[in-house]
């Protein structure tokens, strides 16, 4: 079994394509049964971690920026971590992700885990 990241993005700055409050409430039931089917299925390798506002950026010259930022349009709203035979199971899990219904989108990446 494999380990893989499930990144949430979504375009939190076009006011056009923001959620009601009423569809952002409506999703949090979906977030919790989809995470909660995850869990039961026992793939769940790491719980969702909500994006805080707060993060950094080492840049190529090696400063350091705070975020969150402004300049980009699309941003990330979470992640999880989860377990997956290969990458056609973790996109099948994906594919039930609540952040698809309000209009973003999942990235997956395989962890690499161990030593090198």
């Amino acid at each position: 079994m494999n380990e893989f990241v499930l990144i949430f993005r979504r375009d939190y700055i076009t006011k056009e394509t923001q959620p009601s409050p009423q569809e952002l409430q409506d999703s949090l039931k979906l977030w919790q049964d989809w995470l909660g089917g995850i869990a039961a299925q026992d793939k769940l390798a790491k719980p969702l971690q909500r994006w805080d506002g707060e993060g950094k950026i080492v840049t190529t010259n090696k400063s350091v920026i705070n975020g969150p930022y402004a300049e980009i349009k699309e941003a990330i709203g979470g992640l999880i971590m989860i377990k997956a035979a290969d990458y056609d199971e973790a996109v099948a899990i994906a594919n039930g992700c609540p952040i698809l219904e309000l209009g973003g989108n999942v990235e997956i990446r395989m962890a690499v885990t161990g030593t090198y």
